[in-house]
């Protein structure tokens, strides 16, 4: 029986994308078509690598604020480098590691110094608004366009010439990759039990300082490759921006069935849930709502994942 419920709630996700989609096929303007497919996929893949991260983190029943800022501080540092000069590859890969580090920063504040998650992600968002603009001197950073020299990271991350959305290739490997370490790896594992009862993983003898520090650093460096694809789409990155990003991130965690008490969650889930979130923004638009309608129904909608994981946790209790 509860094993029936399980796999119903798991298809509840899928199905409300399905749903929604032949909802703005109908109700929205072009919906149903090639370059509406292709747009939603383009604003689907700075928020699903975000959302890849802060998986590992939710299922700790962690939190992490930082990541919209931390990803766009990597990119405009990177843009910054870049206009002084430095090889565009060079940038991208100093753009992940910056966003690597700031994760670290994160999960030292939180599993060594023991400070709530809430607190120290919040004031390491507030850091890395600040620093990349006084870095830049607030100055508004530029990657390179499209056929401009050192654009060709623009085809692997983003389209290529012929209008192929490579960017969707990218997201997808790095999702496998996110896959694998949370299902078939041991921090994987330790991930899920320390979201289960953090107390009893330490009684066992795992570090668990070690492993939390690192599930904030995984996290960091999918910010990291985030800042790649959003420096590759957008080209023009302004300083102390990001602010509010990250919500659209953990509101595809928690759409695709990412409990926020901890212990349970899926990556394919989240995928869904950041697939979700791209229809219902682009079907918006095509139904001439602007952005603050969006803003709106995405929150609701967060509203109602979480209801539903309120409810599974009290099913899921009253039957133990």
């Amino acid at each position: 029986m509860d094993t029936k419920k399980i796999d119903i709630q798991k298809l509840l996700a899928p199905a409300a994308l399905v749903i929604l989609y032949i909802f703005f096929c109908f109700a929205g303007k072009n919906f149903f078509s090639a370059s509406t497919l292709v747009s939603i996929l383009d604003s689907t893949y700075y928020v699903g690598l975000m959302a890849f991260g802060i998986t590992f983190v939710i299922i700790t029943s962690g939190i992490d604020l930082s990541i919209g800022t931390n990803m766009m501080m990597s990119a405009l540092l990177a843009g910054y480098m870049n206009a002084k000069g430095a090889n565009i590859w060079i940038c991208l890969i100093a753009a992940v590691a910056i966003a690597t580090f700031v994760g670290f920063l994160n999960g030292t504040l939180i599993s060594r110094l023991k400070l709530p998650p809430f607190i120290a992600t919040l004031g390491v968002m507030m850091m890395t608004q600040g620093f990349g603009s006084i870095i830049t001197k607030v100055q508004t950073q530029r990657f390179p366009g499209a056929g401009a020299p050192g654009s060709e990271y623009k085809y692997i991350f983003y389209k290529t010439a012929s209008g192929f959305p490579s960017g969707i290739v990218y997201m997808l490997v790095f999702f496998v990759v996110a896959l694998f370490l949370l299902n078939k790896t041991r921090f994987g594992r330790y991930t899920y039990a320390m979201g289960s009862n953090e107390e009893a993983v330490r009684l066992s003898g795992v570090n668990v300082i070690q492993w939390k520090t690192l599930v904030y650093t995984v996290c960091g460096f999918f910010c990291g490759l985030a800042s790649i694809v959003y420096a590759a789409t957008y080209t023009t990155i302004i300083p102390g921006t990001g602010n509010g990003l990250e919500m659209n991130a953990i509101a595809a965690v928690v759409i695709g069935g990412t409990s926020m008490a901890g212990g349970v969650g899926t990556m394919s889930g989240t995928l869904i849930g950041a697939l979700l979130m791209s229809v219902l923004k682009t079907g918006l638009m095509s139904m001439g709502l602007q952005g603050h309608f969006q803003t709106f129904f995405t929150g609701a909608v967060v509203i109602l994942a979480v209801l539903l994981d309120i409810y599974r946790n009290k099913k899921a209790t009253a039957v133990k």
